[in-house]
């Protein structure tokens, strides 16, 4: 290996006529890159590719992901969006990025775009896993799909309780029109069988 100098070493440099072998965990010591799409291209530090993109931080600018500073030219650790050229980030922090949004949400956390920006952080060496963002694991977001069944009058004279609800009559659950937060049946807001809307006092 290049880097730490053991052997085992199971990655070359495919430049030609480069004969520069490496760890996959050395890789980032030694600003090696693997480029996590077909046909898995893999770069010494001395062949590796570097954003064209002619721009330079200005002093003092922030990574958008960690809030510290970047270094003052674009580097191995230190990286930029093609797009709006505005957007600086540590690589470590964009990577942290793209393993948490996945590719269907992978986008520059400044323009948010999102097809010139993944396409340069996937030749630049970001994994980005073809999944769903980490953010809808184990339905994360399952109840915000669920219906209100409940009645939020003041005083609800449902023999069966609040949680009761019936299709029609007296018994029929009517949710607020505006915001679906609350809901009531038709008896205890005094509510007509022909009534079709109704809002929360909130509303």
């Amino acid at each position: 290996c290049c880097i730490c100098g053991e052997t085992g070493a199971t990655i070359m440099c495919c430049q030609e006529d480069c004969d520069t072998w490496f760890h996959l965990p050395c890789a980032k010591e030694g600003c090696c890159i693997t480029q996590y799409i077909t046909p898995y291209s893999s770069y010494c530090s001395e062949h590796r590719p570097e954003q064209t993109v002619d721009v330079t931080p200005e002093p003092g600018t922030e990574c958008l992901v960690c809030m510290e500073t970047v270094e003052d030219t674009k580097t191995y650790g230190t990286m930029v969006c093609p797009a709006c050229k505005r957007a600086w980030f540590h690589r470590d922090c964009i990577q942290g990025q793209a393993m948490s949004a996945g590719a269907l949400f992978f986008q520059c956390p400044l323009c948010r775009d999102a097809e010139a920006f993944p396409v340069e952080m996937f030749v630049m060496g970001i994994r980005i896993p073809f999944r769903l963002p980490t953010w809808e694991d184990d339905d994360a977001f399952a109840e915000l799909g669920e219906r209100h069944s409940r009645c939020n009058a003041t005083e609800c004279l449902c023999p069966g309780g609040r949680e009761e609800a019936e299709e029609h009559g007296p018994w029929q659950l009517l949710l607020c029109s505006s915001c679906a937060a609350e809901g009531t049946h038709r008896r205890c807001s005094g509510l007509r069988n022909c009534t079709g809307h109704w809002e929360c006092d909130s509303c």
